[in-house]
């Protein structure tokens, strides 16, 4: 029953573990260039795909969500390389910054459970999803961010630009507990 953290070698990687460990979840924070063969091993209940500095260093993910059927919650880059491995589109965002940001919540769907109508939360606006994958839709925005939150209409695969795992998101535990119940479901 773990969830294993994919390592896209962003700072707040083991900021996720640790959040995790709080909550009790079990989880491992794995290389984001293992096999797929070396993740099967390990049997996760599902996947979170962590921060990084680029696109371009997403190691295997798009392999990863290609190929397991278990839910996937992509952070930050994470989100990104959900929305490019389905045929989205990412830039560069007007606004490069890490900001605290109120994000609108349009649908209370299972991870944001409990969370509506708005959130406070730490996110990154570097680079961004411009435009979400047609099987996609979006779950919140902010000022900032058309997208700051979005899901696959069929697959539990759920992608958010904000940082749950650290204080300045207030209820970021919240959304990690949706999360371990939707990979528990």
């Amino acid at each position: 029953m773990t969830i294993l953290i994919i390592n896209n070698k962003g700072q707040y990687n083991h900021r996720i573990q640790r959040a995790l460990k709080y909550l009790n979840i079990p989880c491992e924070l794995v290389s984001n260039d293992l096999s797929i063969e070396e993740i099967e091993v390990k049997k996760p209940k599902g996947l979170i795909l962590g921060g990084g500095p680029s696109i371009d260093e997403g190691g295997l993910c798009e392999d990863y969500i290609k190929h397991f059927k278990i839910p996937v919650l992509g952070i930050c880059l994470g989100h990104q390389i959900i929305a490019k491995t389905f045929g989205g589109k990412i830039n560069n965002s007007e606004n490069e910054s890490y900001a605290k940001v109120k994000i609108n919540i349009l649908d209370d769907e299972n991870l944001f459970k409990s969370l509506a109508p708005k959130m406070e939360v730490w996110s990154s606006h570097k680079e961004e999803v411009e435009k979400i994958p047609d099987d996609f839709k979006i779950l919140a925005n902010s000022e900032l961010c058309d997208v700051e939150s979005f899901k696959h209409r069929e697959l539990d695969i759920y992608g958010i630009q904000f940082h749950p795992e650290v204080h300045h998101t207030p209820k970021g535990s919240v959304i990690f507990e949706n999360f371990y119940n939707i990979c528990n479901k």
